[in-house]
């Protein structure tokens, strides 16, 4: 009979306050000093304010290329515009999976509402051989998301990859990296435990309240990172009145990073070549070159 092994907590890491966009204020976890990188995630943001100082500015207009951004709402309302010609927004429960690719300039502009904004921004690696793909939305609504109570009192929503053995799936698929993100609300006496492939790079963003995690039950309380070691599951439960986090995994590209900003590269030169084209006009392709 097979024996699997849950994930020990390695690490965890508090966010660093940070200002981007135009001046809003978020917490980063991946992209910072500390942690740089944790392959294939290259950032994680997370923004959460009543504030309208704090978030009204937004994000106008800024360009990428080389990368997937997955965006979570968790309350309030994002207008977003790209140069694509796509408008929309999303709200609660909402989720953007943006593969930018060959290039695209979007905006990302929250509205000032009562209940303020709350949500997460994850920036997924592209491989070397999609880089220059032709950019794509995802657009999920939260109808699309559908929550399921398991038989050990947890909430799930699927977002990508599978969850309980397959009896789940998320609406995002066939991806190279195989990315699992799954969002768990744990109410008070509630266990989560969940397969990872060996191999596969595995945190948890803890964004509401307390949850215990791994063979030894390690406490975390929100907002806080926790990176995963090796094994077979990622096992968590409830402390105190619970919490909520994203599970994210995925498999390692193991390429060569090569960063300015919003552009994700293999080499510098491609790095180079990206910045004469926003100089000379060509970042955005009309005929972008599929793989």
């Amino acid at each position: 009979m097979k024996t699997t092994t849950s994930r020990p907590v390695a690490q965890v890491i508090h966010p660093e306050p940070v200002i981007e966009g135009a001046g809003v204020h978020l917490r980063r976890s991946i992209g910072t000093r500390q942690l740089d990188h944790l392959d294939p995630f290259l950032l994680l943001d997370h923004f959460e304010s009543v504030e309208p100082r704090d978030y009204e500015a937004g994000f106008p207009y800024h360009p990428h290329r080389g990368i997937e951004t997955v965006t979570v709402i968790r309350h309030g309302e994002v207008k977003h515009g790209d140069s694509l010609g796509h408008r929309g927004s999303i709200g609660a429960g909402d989720i953007q999976w943006m593969t930018s690719g060959s290039g695209i300039m979007h905006e990302e502009m929250p509205q000032v509402r009562p209940e303020g904004i709350a949500g997460l921004q994850l920036w997924l690696n592209l491989p070397a051989r999609e880089k220059m793909t032709r950019p794509k939305y995802r657009d999920l609504n939260a109808a699309q998301l559908t929550e399921v109570d398991t038989e050990t009192g947890a909430r799930l929503r699927v977002i990508a990859g599978e969850s309980q053995g397959g009896r789940l799936v998320g609406p995002v698929e066939g991806l190279a990296v195989a990315p699992k993100f799954i969002d768990v609300t744990l109410p008070p006496g509630a266990t989560f435990v969940e397969e990872i492939p060996r191999g596969h790079t595995a945190f948890a963003y803890v964004d509401h309240g307390e949850v215990r995690f791994g063979p030894a039950q390690s406490g975390v309380q929100a907002p806080a990172l926790v990176i995963f070691g090796d094994g077979d599951t990622v096992e968590a439960s409830a402390h105190g009145a619970g919490g909520r986090f994203l599970l994210a995994a995925a498999r390692p590209l193991h390429e060569p990073i090569a960063r300015y900003g919003p552009f994700v590269m293999n080499t510098r030169a491609e790095i180079e070549e990206t910045l004469r084209e926003i100089r000379s006009g060509r970042f955005i392709r009309e005929e972008p070159r599929d793989a």
